[in-house]
C-alpha cells in the first residue's frame, strides 16, 4: 500500500464536499501537471490511503484520509470546452490528463496545521513541507503516515 498527500482549496472542493457526495465518493479531476499525471498512472493503486489537505486557506492543514478506490482513468473534464480544465490537445483516443476516484474514510475532528505539521522532526523531509512545493499530490512515507496518525492522539 501507497500513501499520499492531496491538496485541495476547500473553496473550490473541500472534504465538506467530498463528505456530501453520493457515497462519499467522487473523481479527485483537474491534475494537469505531468509529474503527478505519472504518479496517477504508475503508482497509485486502488487501496491506497491518502491524506485530505486543506491549502490556500486561513489555515491550511491535513483534515481526513481518503481511499483510492478507482484507479487512474481518463480525466473527461480535459475534453468539455466548458470546464476550467478544458485541455483542447488532449484527445480521447490517447488522453493526456489522469484522475482516480477517492472515498472519504475519516474527517478528522481538529486540522492537523501546517504549522503543527512543520514542529514535528518527524515529519522533516515531507514534500509538502518543502520550500517551492507546488505539486497538489505526494508521496507521504509509511514512517511520515505514522507520524500525522499519532498526531492526533
Amino acid at each position: 500500500m501507497n500513501y499520499w498527500l492531496m491538496k485541495t482549496e476547500p473553496s473550490v472542493y473541500g472534504i465538506d464536499d467530498l463528505a456530501r457526495s453520493r457515497k462519499k465518493t467522487d473523481h479527485w479531476d483537474g491534475i494537469r501537471n505531468y509529474q503527478v499525471r505519472n504518479m496517477l498512472r504508475d503508482d497509485m493503486q486502488k487501496g491506497d490511503l491518502a491524506l485530505f489537505y486543506h491549502s490556500s486557506c486561513p489555515e491550511p492543514g491535513i483534515v481526513g484520509i481518503v481511499e483510492i478506490v478507482r484507479q487512474a482513468y481518463p480525466d473527461h473534464t480535459a475534453f468539455d470546452p466548458k470546464s476550467k480544465y478544458f485541455d483542447d490537445k488532449s484527445d480521447p483516443n490517447n488522453p493526456r490528463w489522469l484522475m482516480v476516484d477517492v472515498r472519504l474514510k475519516k474527517r478528522f475532528k481538529r486540522i492537523i496545521s501546517l504549522k503543527a505539521m512543520r514542529s514535528n522532526p518527524a515529519l522533516t523531509g515531507m514534500r509538502i513541507l518543502a520550500k517551492g512545493n507546488r505539486l497538489s499530490i505526494t508521496p507521504v512515507s509509511a514512517q511520515q503516515w505514522q507520524s500525522i496518525v499519532d498526531m492526533l492522539a
